[in-house]
């Protein structure tokens, strides 16, 4: 059994000190590939220098979040660009909206999120999308360039089933992570995916966060890492009531065509 983690931030510096082990924890536990999230240009400059050093095994994105959304500028949007452009970046993102927390005014975000998505589509490179409480503006500026992308993911989704049936009927994959494991805010999930076809299924950690609430023993530490994604797995395969291996491989082939893995 193998398993692909579409979107953890391996180049958070929480990882700095134990970042070899980290990965060779994964790899013991069936996690084959890893693809590393860039959220700004320095981290989507970490994920290509990981992905650089780890061949076949890690890849990148490169995008910037909407949480820094105020700081894009030409400069800016040109170095990301470059990055995309290195074959290791398999995706352009992390990008989107998040009226959640408003980090940048949401006018800048809109903005971000337009001109990343154009950029993108003109690479021809998929999206690896945030959205979070914003679900009326995130739909129309996607749709404005999505005939002209190679393909759209809402990553670590967490949103209602109405939202979900928006995204599948545009054709959106999407990314699971460990809210699905959550018993407090992500028991509606376990719903939610049964209505997302096997092809459009992806499972992701997004460490270091959103560690799993119910790995048992409890880890010591709440940095989440991609080992802890065959717990996503479970929590998965027991909603669809499917076996975990079912899962696994429909997952990884879902994650190898979106990414054009080799």
């Amino acid at each position: 059994m193998t398993l692909i983690d579409i979107g953890a931030n391996l180049a958070h510096d929480s990882f700095d000190a134990d970042r070899d082990a980290v990965l060779d924890r994964a790899r013991k536990a069936g996690v084959s590939t890893i693809v590393v999230t860039g959220s700004c240009v320095d981290s989507a400059r970490k994920a290509l220098a990981l992905a650089r050093a780890h061949p076949g095994f890690l890849y990148a994105t490169a995008g910037l979040h909407p949480h820094h959304a105020a700081r894009l500028d030409d400069v800016m949007l040109k170095a990301l660009r470059d990055l995309l452009l290195a074959p290791e970046t398999v995706a352009s993102g992390e990008m989107g909206l998040d009226f959640f927390r408003d980090f940048s005014p949401r006018p800048a975000q809109e903005s971000a999120f337009q001109r990343q998505l154009e950029m993108a589509a003109n690479i021809g490179k998929p999206v690896f999308l945030h959205q979070r409480d914003a679900h009326a503006r995130f739909l129309p500026i996607l749709k404005e360039q999505l005939d002209r992308l190679p393909a759209a993911m809402v990553h670590c989704f967490t949103g209602t089933r109405a939202e979900l049936r928006d995204y599948l009927d545009l054709g959106l994959y999407i990314g699971i992570t460990g809210w699905i494991c959550d018993e407090r805010r992500g028991q509606h999930l376990k719903e939610c995916v049964l209505d997302i076809p096997p092809e459009r299924l992806m499972l992701e950690t997004d460490a270091p966060y959103l560690l799993p609430r119910n790995l048992r023993p409890k880890p010591a530490s709440r940095r989440n890492e991609p080992m802890h994604l065959t717990a996503v797995l479970a929590a998965v395969a027991n909603a669809l009531g499917r076996s975990i291996e079912e899962i696994a491989a429909a997952t990884t082939a879902t994650a190898r065509g979106f990414f054009r893995l080799g």
